[in-house]
């Protein structure tokens, strides 16, 4: 592998000790990118000819990138040695701008701490009413649509259910329509992501007009927290923001615009993905549903157990952060590889999580890998959906807890029938199903159904179009 040249923040360029990193046929590289691969085949390729540790040029006279999927290598990349390992200008910067998602270096360690406790026990608790109560708006709707035997769009209909979820913890409002209506140039600007120009200002004035209207949103929502202007839920995340902004200097209205986007983009994009994958995955193993169904009565530890189990398989296999990029500030060692400062790597727990040395039989679905003790692999880089180290995501535990919470609500009562499924995958932020899914839902056990949200709506003042 060629010496790449060393990028001005390395801080060592001394040649490091070890062999060096296999690399991948430029002419084969170059001969599949003609052929239509994107770069999940590449790195697939990478993996398969090259093993845990190998290179390939991304376009013809471009230094070498390191793919790393072997799970010594991952976590002496990400948990062992992050401050060898970096993160750089991260793709969705146009949107989110210096959020913790994008920053690096003191301002990220800085922002990292103030966040940090607001998902971990007791932050994590003022959120769990919050997310039950989206959750059960969405049971009223879906109630609705079941009755009317409306068409609807999964996808669609779970990222509602997850902007809802987060915007009441941001703001202790419940989302209203109109507010709603501006936050889909989110997902707008996720999707387009991966196709903007290399150049910043090319990239930023291809999705000016969704940006600002995120930014108006962002605008309204900080100066009402700074108006004092707690939900009936009380206050949120955003007001945490706004307090920190009387004692540091650094949060601006603007830092904590970015960190209320930050929040906006990774607290629902993701979890609406996997929901959406795990519906897809359950109409192809409707025995799944079932076998999760029948482990424990409503409410049961059993239950939830084989609830989380579902959501772990589907991030097994469709993980929210399905690559890593990262940056060799310094040289190093790894796996026994030279690597020298500057290099460019890769880490994919997408590939990791399908590597059949780890998983048997790792494309199929199966929630048992995470349900019975010992099926699980007993490395720890060998799940990371969210990936490890100081850098993981922050969200971890909401994200789940609010995918179970919805999951424990909906799975005994309705059963999507969907009118046609995506045929690709997109892969982009995130790997999501690259097209809609309409589906009609099927009401189970109605009567059942129907006693529980009466019940939900005269103690809430709920309906089926929200609070």
């Amino acid at each position: 592998m060629a010496l790449p040249a060393p990028h001005p923040g390395a801080r060592d360029t001394s040649a490091p000790a070890g062999r060096p990193v296999p690399e991948l046929d430029p002419e084969l590289v170059a001969r599949r990118q003609a052929e239509g691969a994107g770069l999940v085949d590449l790195l697939a390729l990478v993996r398969e000819r090259l093993g845990g540790v190998g290179a390939f040029r991304p376009a013809p006279g471009a230094a070498p990138t390191v793919l790393v999927t072997d799970p010594d290598a991952v976590r002496h990349v990400l948990a062992r040695h992050p401050d060898r390992y970096v993160k750089r200008s991260h793709r969705a910067r146009v949107l989110v701008g210096d959020g913790v998602l994008s920053a690096s270096g003191d301002a990220w360690q800085r922002q990292r701490r103030l966040l940090q406790a607001q998902f971990t026990g007791r932050g994590m608790r003022r959120y769990e009413e919050r997310i039950a109560a989206a959750a059960r708006v969405t049971a009223v709707r879906w109630e609705a649509y079941a009755r009317a035997g409306d068409v609807v769009d999964l996808g669609e209909e779970t990222r509602r259910f997850a902007l809802d979820t987060i915007w009441r913890s941001l703001t202790g409002h419940p989302l209203d329509p109109a507010t709603e209506a501006e936050l889909a140039a989110v997902a707008t600007v996720v999707a387009a992501l991966p196709s903007l120009p290399e150049d910043r200002f090319a990239a930023q004035a291809a999705v000016a007009a969704d940006v600002a209207r995120v930014d108006a949103v962002a605008e309204r929502a900080v100066r009402a927290a700074r108006d004092g202007g707690a939900g009936p839920d009380g206050p949120g995340l955003l007001h945490v923001l706004v307090e920190a902004s009387e004692s540091r200097p650094e949060y601006t209205d603007r830092l904590i615009r970015d960190e209320l986007v930050t929040l906006l983009v990774a607290g629902h994009e993701t979890t609406a993905t996997t929901l959406t994958w795990l519906y897809l995955l359950l109409d192809r193993h409707p025995e799944a549903r079932d076998q999760a169904l029948a482990a424990g009565p409503d409410g049961s530890p059993e239950r939830r157990q084989a609830v989380q189990a579902l959501v772990h398989e589907t991030l097994r296999l469709y993980p929210s952060a399905w690559i890593l990029p990262r940056h060799a500030a310094e040289a190093d060692t790894l796996a026994g590889h030279a690597l020298p400062a500057g290099t460019d790597l890769v880490v994919s727990p997408y590939l990791v999580h399908r590597d059949p040395g780890l998983w048997p039989d790792p494309e199929r679905f199966d929630p048992g890998r995470f349900a019975t003790p010992g099926r699980r692999p007993a490395h720890p880089a060998a799940y990371l959906p969210f990936g490890m180290g100081p850098r993981a995501c922050l969200g971890l535990q909401f994200a789940l807890r609010e995918s179970v919470a919805l999951l424990e609500l909906l799975l005994p009562r309705f059963v999507p029938r969907f009118r046609s499924v995506p045929e690709r995958t997109a892969y982009g932020l995130t790997v999501r199903p690259d097209g809609p899914t309409p589906a009609v839902l099927t009401g189970v056990g109605q009567r059942s159904t129907e006693e529980k949200l009466s019940t939900w709506i005269q103690v809430t003042g709920l309906d089926a179009c929200g609070p």
